[in-house]
């Protein structure tokens, strides 16, 4: 999966504080797993790109969630490979394409 950012390490990256880091997850714009020996709260470091939220990570977290995903459920789709892709759903993201990310995200709830 690749790296995880305890909470007050993606506060320290995008220059907000812890409080703000716990609004951002309430807000469904960023997804945690308690992670490693000591179950610390992280989240995926490619969630964070030149020092944001990804742009379009939040709307797809929604809908991935109001089709009944979890937060592992939808960081494990958002970063299990995709032939028809040519990649991960995380990096199309990153990229900038989300209309597709959001169209097969969508029919997920179907």
């Amino acid at each position: 999966m690749g790296e995880w950012l305890p909470l007050p390490d993606v506060a320290r990256l995008l220059d907000v504080s812890i409080t703000k880091v716990h609004s951002l997850l309430d807000e469904r714009a960023l997804a945690a797993l308690r992670v490693g020996e000591r179950r610390i709260r992280s989240v995926p470091a490619e969630f964070i790109q030149d020092g944001q939220v990804v742009d379009s990570l939040k709307g797809t977290i929604v809908v991935l969630s109001d089709a009944g995903y979890s937060d592992e459920d939808l960081i494990v789709w958002l970063f299990t490979p995709d032939e028809s892709l040519r990649g991960r759903p995380i990096d199309a993201l990153r990229e900038g394409r989300k209309t597709e990310i959001r169209r097969r995200a969508q029919t997920l709830a179907w």
